[in-house]
């Protein structure tokens, strides 16, 4: 397969999972408007901090109001990771590889790109709390028409790789609100307050339903193991690397145990590190830390695949 087109699908999908993610990502916050105190809930900094893009935001915004946040992270054209910049991205790239992808996909992925740009040019923030779930909709539907009409080659290999990597690094920042925002003191751990906040991220991962089936109690402990290690549930950071390096492997055709390439040696590392890795082991090293670390060992698989398949600088 052509680089350029391999890197097309790969950031095709990537695109389409970080929409859907930052709209899981400033769920987090606009949920908890609907149970809690307004006072404690004014922290809309926090949410640009975890984007690592605090400098642009104050440099374009100033001050972090919930209306300059939801702006930045939901129609900004100019801040590349916004919803709308990304589905913008997604669909340039989908134009570009037209000939391989199918025609539903592409017609999914320009419906999406019309309903964001439609909902950005009305500017209406009341309506955010109907905008988010519809991004994370057209996501799913986007991956399940992948799923149902691309041949299952290397091309779709590359697109959820793409995928599952993103995702890995977005469930990580989901948790990382957490550690930023939700908790206003000390002295609120294990109260009703702290328990609606679990429930919210929870919410906010789609993970609420499943959580409970695997734990009948809610602790800051429980959510973490599960969104982290748990080896089934979809969004956890285990799962999505499993998938992702079963993927690579499939592209690069090494055997199963074995690497060719340094981003499967990096991806392989970085999975059996989240097999063995326990709870406690975690907790030790500190949450905010852990996933620090995780997501810079994301960012250099990512440059890896870049090296080893695109020819080109990778981003970000």
């Amino acid at each position: 397969m052509l680089s350029r087109v391999a890197d097309s699908i790969y950031w095709m999908n990537r695109y389409v999972e970080r929409a859907e993610n930052v709209s899981r990502f400033v769920q987090v916050n606009l949920h908890l408007l609907l149970d809690t105190p307004m006072a404690s809930l004014q922290q809309w900094e926090p949410l640009v901090v975890t984007t690592g893009d605090q400098a642009l935001f104050k440099e374009r915004y100033g001050e972090a109001t919930a209306e300059n946040v939801l702006q930045f992270l939901t129609f900004d054209s100019e801040y590349p990771s916004s919803i709308r910049s990304c589905v913008k991205s997604a669909r340039e790239n989908a134009r570009s590889v037209r000939e391989i992808i199918s025609s539903e996909m592409w017609e999914q992925l320009n419906e999406f790109y019309l309903q964001v740009e439609e909902a950005a040019k009305s500017a209406d923030l009341s309506k955010l709390y109907e905008f988010y779930p519809e991004v994370k909709m057209a996501s799913h539907l986007f991956a399940g028409v992948m799923e149902a009409t691309m041949s299952h080659n290397e091309g779709w290999h590359f697109g959820r790789l793409g995928r599952f990597l993103e995702r890995a690094d977005k469930t990580a920042r989901i948790l990382d609100v957490k550690y930023f925002i939700l908790l206003p003191s000390v002295e609120a751990v294990g109260s009703p307050l702290d328990n609606l906040q679990w429930i919210a991220l929870l919410r906010s991962a789609s993970a609420y339903e499943m959580y409970r089936k695997y734990e009948h109690t809610l602790s800051p402990s429980g959510v973490v193991d599960f969104l982290v290690l748990h080896p089934e549930f979809p969004r956890s950071i285990r799962r999505c690397i499993l998938l992702a390096e079963q993927s690579l492997n499939k592209i690069s055709g090494a055997p199963v145990g074995s690497w060719r390439l340094s981003s499967e040696r990096q991806l392989g590392k970085l999975r059996s590190h989240l097999d063995y890795i326990t709870l406690e082991e975690i907790f030790e090293i500190g949450l905010h830390q852990f996933l620090d670390n995780l997501q810079d060992d994301l960012n250099h698989v990512g440059t890896a695949i870049a090296d080893n398949f695109f020819g080109l600088p990778t981003l970000v």
